[in-house]
């Protein structure tokens, strides 16, 4: 019997919850389910630029689960793109976290670059 799925911590509560090609009705999509979590994922590295070490840290789960639960995110949002699907989000073990402090620190080589010296720079600056 498989280990019980470790909640992962989730920060972002979307207020739309289904995405679908325009003047298609719902009842003649095909649907893809994204959880709570790999939407995090999704929030966290593309949106955020968060590495997956960040990204790990932020959802309580480690480097190598938060990039996989990135590439299935990315893999069902390319297949809705592409075949014209649907896309609801919804479920998966996740814990909700509000966290007023829920800021990362702009400085290039700490918080949301890429890694020593490579940030994106948007500025900011007091951490």
């Amino acid at each position: 019997m498989p280990r019980p799925q470790k909640p992962r911590a989730v920060r972002h509560d979307p207020e739309v919850v289904h995405f679908k090609p325009a003047g298609v009705p719902m009842r003649l999509l095909q649907e893809v389910t994204l959880g709570l979590d790999e939407l995090e994922a999704l929030r966290l590295a593309d949106l955020e630029s968060l590495s997956h070490e960040q990204v790990g840290e932020m959802m309580n789960v480690s480097r190598a689960t938060a990039g996989r639960i990135l590439a299935e995110a990315r893999r069902k949002t390319a297949a809705a793109l592409v075949h014209g699907w649907a896309i609801r989000v919804e479920g998966g073990a996740v814990k909700t976290i509000k966290d007023e402090e829920d800021t990362i620190c702009d400085h290039p080589g700490r918080g949301r670059g890429r890694g020593r010296g490579r940030g994106r720079g948007r500025g900011g600056g007091g951490c």
